[in-house]
């Protein structure tokens, strides 16, 4: 006990230390938690040697972490997305580890006769590492963006295929459809219990213990441990465990409560966690260097293969398809437990097992900075892949724009253009419709989500599919003859852009339109209003006059009625966002 409370601690002041030095270098804090564990570890000063301590430590970030992502995972979003993320998750998935067995294969690694490196590997790359992908997207606020949920449902799908293979994994040797079935089963008997605990038991719990926020916590972690605990006895993994248990919660009106007051734990025992790893990770040798590079070569050139082809034969546009692959390029935690547990089975050569943990650095460092990046990324590859061939969304809009591609005057420059599409545009378009349908005709909305350019076309609006932050789609979109330019967009959602630059792109394509930007801060507005904007709107400020009205009604006991009032405004309300 006392090891391993000494053990945290070095972690702790070594990843504090080297963190620090990363900040201000300005390198990602990942790879300075990896550098202070191997610096500490056993193959570097072996101050920490303790495999239990690594053990533990690893294993409680991990589960913490798990926990984390159910609860900030939106099952009704995925869903909606679920067709989406069904065929491109079994299509990385499959297609990740039908061609890893070939290439692993064809260069000489094992595929049978007891030895099984081969198949360990393939299965280790078509995973992706939820802590890193969920660390940089929640850093970025993408985690509610398109690309962002398809990525956490294909994370989801990729936690439960990496359980599913560590139940059938002790019997790769004799491996039987029955053994599989079991494992299947299992999943489903720790799914159910958790679904029906949580709607029958935890809601009267909760409701008990409401108003202490320590219970609250308290049962929150409890509950997390439980459901770990049980899929521990049904020979799944504590992991598994945390995931499902996070997910059951994330219904309740306390999960937001719940995650405000974790993410504190969270970050601490990610921070373990990745120090842990670097305790892992050996000296390597030119051989290992080479077999390193080669597997997270394979890695990133698989990834986009399986990952942006099924998204892009389901039309979901080149952006959409190729951040999740940029977001997928890296091997996961769960990877590095699966080398693990065939190299304790005697599966897998101990070079490939090294090799393997040290492509996981490599990407880990590589796919940190490539996702801190990812939008020029993207912006830099949609031009080679239309000279290529490959169609976009907007495929065909450069002729309308010359009044060339459709009837009905589709071509038509619009009065009123709508740059960037959220919820406030979806609101905003819902108002017109009920007020002055007519007015529809006269609005162009810009926008790069294939949700709501094929949402929008479906209703017979004009939309044009598009980076609003690129000068020449916003040429493209008339922004040039257009009498009222409309930015909705918070700068916090925007890509490569905020709204200072955009009314300063728009003013200067258009010098007489009046244009209408979005504040998030107070500070901001007279920013806006000196980039040349002629109206600048405030959300807080119009929250705050409704929110005054509910607390006028309660007071002249008119709650009831004002109530009333707003649930026939939102009954028959079309918004595409709802």
């Amino acid at each position: 006990m006392h090891e391993l409370i000494r053990d945290i601690t070095l972690c702790i002041l070594f990843a504090w230390g080297i963190g620090l030095m990363a900040h201000f270098s300005r390198q990602p804090l990942i790879l300075a938690y990896l550098i202070a564990g191997f610096f500490i570890g056993p193959f570097g000063m072996g101050w920490v040697k303790s495999q239990e301590s690594i053990s533990v430590i690893s294993e409680l970030g991990l589960i913490f972490m798990l926990f984390m992502i159910g609860l900030e995972i939106d099952l009704k979003k995925i869903v909606r997305a679920g067709k989406v993320i069904l065929f491109a998750g079994a299509g990385q998935l499959l297609g990740g580890c039908l061609i890893g067995a070939l290439f692993f294969a064809a260069i000489g690694l094992a595929l049978g006769g007891g030895k099984f490196d081969a198949i360990y590997l393939c299965v280790a790359c078509a995973l992706s590492s939820t802590v890193i992908i969920v660390k940089v997207l929640y850093e970025k606020r993408e985690l509610d963006t398109l690309p962002g949920r398809i990525t956490l449902g294909i994370l989801v799908l990729q936690d439960i295929f990496a359980i599913l293979f560590l139940a059938v994994q002790p019997s790769l040797d004799n491996l039987q459809i029955s053994v599989v079935l079991i494992s299947i089963a299992r999943v489903a008997v720790l799914v159910a219990t958790a679904l029906v605990l949580s709607r029958y038991v935890l809601p009267k719990l909760f409701h008990q213990i409401a108003r202490r926020p320590e219970l609250v916590l308290l049962g929150a972690l409890a509950w997390c441990f439980l459901i770990g605990e049980i899929a521990e006895r049904l020979h799944l993994s504590r992991e598994m465990g945390s995931l499902v248990a996070g997910v059951s919660l994330s219904t309740f009106p306390y999960a937001l409560d719940v995650t405000a007051k974790v993410t504190t734990l969270r970050d601490f025992f990610i921070t373990l966690f990745f120090v842990a790893l670097g305790m892992t990770i050996p000296i390597p040798g030119l051989s290992v260097i080479g077999l390193a590079l080669i597997i997270a070569a394979f890695t990133v050139a698989s990834r986009l293969l399986t990952t942006f082809t099924p998204l892009y034969l389901m039309k979901q546009g080149l952006r959409a398809s190729l951040l999740p692959a940029i977001n997928l390029a890296q091997i996961s935690e769960f990877s590095l437990v699966i080398i693990q547990t065939g190299t304790a089975a005697n599966h897998i050569a101990t070079e490939t097992a090294s090799a393997a943990s040290f492509a996981f650095v490599v990407l880990a460092v590589l796919s940190t900075f490539a996702m801190g990046r990812s939008d020029q990324i993207v912006r830099g590859l949609i031009g080679p892949l239309k000279r290529i061939g490959l169609r976009d969304l907007d495929h065909g809009q450069a002729g309308e724009a010359k009044g060339e591609g459709h009837e009905g005057g589709h071509g038509e420059i619009r009065r009123i253009v709508i740059l960037g599409f959220f919820r406030a545009a979806s609101a905003l378009l819902s108002q017109i419709e009920r007020q002055n349908q007519s007015l529809l005709e006269q609005i162009s909305v810009v926008d790069f989500n294939p949700l709501v350019f094929r949402t929008l076309s479906d209703r017979g609006l004009h939309v044009i599919y598009g980076d609003i932050s690129n000068v020449d789609t916003l040429v493209h979109a008339g922004i040039g003859k257009a009498e009222i330019i409309i930015l909705s967009v918070p700068d916090f959602l925007l890509v490569g852009a905020d709204n200072e630059k955009l009314v300063r792109h728009v003013r200067a394509l258009n010098p007489t339109a009046k244009v209408v930007a979005t504040a998030d801060l107070l500070a901001d507005v007279d920013d806006l209003y000196a980039a040349g904007a002629d109206y600048v709107t405030v959300t807080r400020l119009s929250d705050a006059g409704e929110l005054y009205a509910v607390i006028e009604a309660v007071d002249a006991g008119l709650l009831d009625d004002k109530r009333a009032e707003m649930d026939g405004k939102l009954s028959d309300r079309r918004e595409v966002l709802p």
